[in-house]
């Protein structure tokens, strides 16, 4: 059975988040790379729009987050915890994420992609253009790379898609040259 029709089956084919059943769609939770059920949610387009920044967020909208947040499945836990987090301030979403329990690995995850820190706190990485790079992003070299610890040279022009963001140093990020996973410098990168 695939992604999609276990994501459909699990949410009776409506949001996992607000309970629409109108244009669903599957969503696959930063920074994972991966389908599967274990890191997807079933969406409505309303939901996708304004998790990823295409809308702006409508706070009444998201009052669905009080029982969703309740879900038994943790990739909707952690859907919903982000996005209380993006709405902490508006006085309602910090009640409800102080009700709210996720274990230690499942905050964690949570955590990845920033939601709980302040604009000033978050790490923001830049292709050599300036241009800010995003999770699963595709860039391509702007000059021949050694990699350490191999003989192996990334050439100019060569395409690296699905990039992973280090967390921890704006400058790094990873991504698949050939078969090899491999950290690189965004001063030698421009997004595609």
């Amino acid at each position: 059975m695939s992604v999609l029709q276990t994501l459909i089956d699990r949410s009776n084919n409506s949001c996992e988040l607000c309970a629409s059943a109108q244009e669903l769609k599957q969503y696959t939770i930063p920074p994972s790379l991966n389908e599967n059920v274990a890191n997807d949610v079933l969406v409505c387009k309303t939901c996708l729009d304004q998790i990823e920044g295409n809308e702006a967020m409508n706070l009444n909208h998201w009052r669905c987050l009080n029982d969703s947040m309740w879900s038994e499945h943790l990739p909707v836990q952690i859907m919903a915890w982000r996005m209380l987090q993006r709405l902490r301030n508006e006085g309602w979403p910090k009640d409800l994420l102080d009700m709210m329990y996720l274990d230690d690995n499942a905050l964690t995850l949570a955590r990845a992609t920033g939601e709980d820190q302040e604009e000033s706190e978050k790490i923001i990485h830049r292709d050599v253009n300036g241009v800010i790079l995003e999770h699963g992003d595709a860039v391509v070299l702007i000059k021949d790379l050694k990699v350490k610890g191999s003989s192996m040279i990334a050439k100019q022009g060569t395409a690296v898609r699905n990039i992973r963001l280090d967390r921890e140093n704006a400058q790094y990020i990873e991504g698949k040259v050939g078969a090899q996973q491999i950290v690189i410098i965004t001063d030698y990168v421009k997004k595609l």
